[in-house]
């Protein structure tokens, strides 16, 4: 079972850095973790799609779309393709669409907000950068950890000992 991110950071506070503000919950599950893989771009979601088509490995794709409101850059049949691929979940810094469909889907989601509109597809982008949004700096190969609580992340995998 996952420890939560309230856990986490008691035992290892000086290990961790807590990510700042504004994420909401839109997947069928609310607590996730992984290894860190990151997506960069903006308002176009192409590479996005190609990173979720691989095996996820449980892995947690970060995604900087900029915090634009402007497009969403995941819908209903990326989440389920996160899923059936084995990706742990996706946390979005911008905007999802489908949320009602997204909610029954047993992968963790994360982003700012929800907006009907799609996104351009002209493979823009980056994949497997160090990306920087919510006071930090998500790096390809770190873990993060994320619940209603909020999102942590720290350079090794992190285990509670058994009670």
């Amino acid at each position: 079972m996952l420890n939560t991110t309230a856990d986490l950071y008691d035992r290892y506070s000086k290990q961790v850095q807590v990510a700042t503000g504004g994420f909401c919950d839109y997947g069928g599950i609310y607590a996730f973790s992984g290894i860190i893989a990151t997506v960069q771009c903006f308002e176009d979601n192409s590479l996005v799609r190609a990173s979720l088509e691989k095996p996820g490995h449980g892995h947690v794709l970060l995604v900087d779309g900029g915090q634009s409101r402007r497009c969403a850059l995941l819908g209903d049949q990326l989440a389920q393709l996160a899923y059936n691929n084995g990706w742990s979940g996706l946390i979005i810094n911008g905007c999802i669409r489908d949320s009602e469909i997204i909610k029954k889907i047993a992968i963790g989601v994360k982003a700012l907000a929800t907006c009907p509109a799609k996104s351009d597809k002209k493979n823009l982008g980056q994949t497997d950068v160090p990306l920087h949004f919510a006071g930090l700096r998500f790096t390809p190969g770190h873990y993060v950890y994320a619940d209603r609580d909020g999102v942590l992340i720290a350079e090794e995998e992190l285990l509670l000992s058994p009670n």
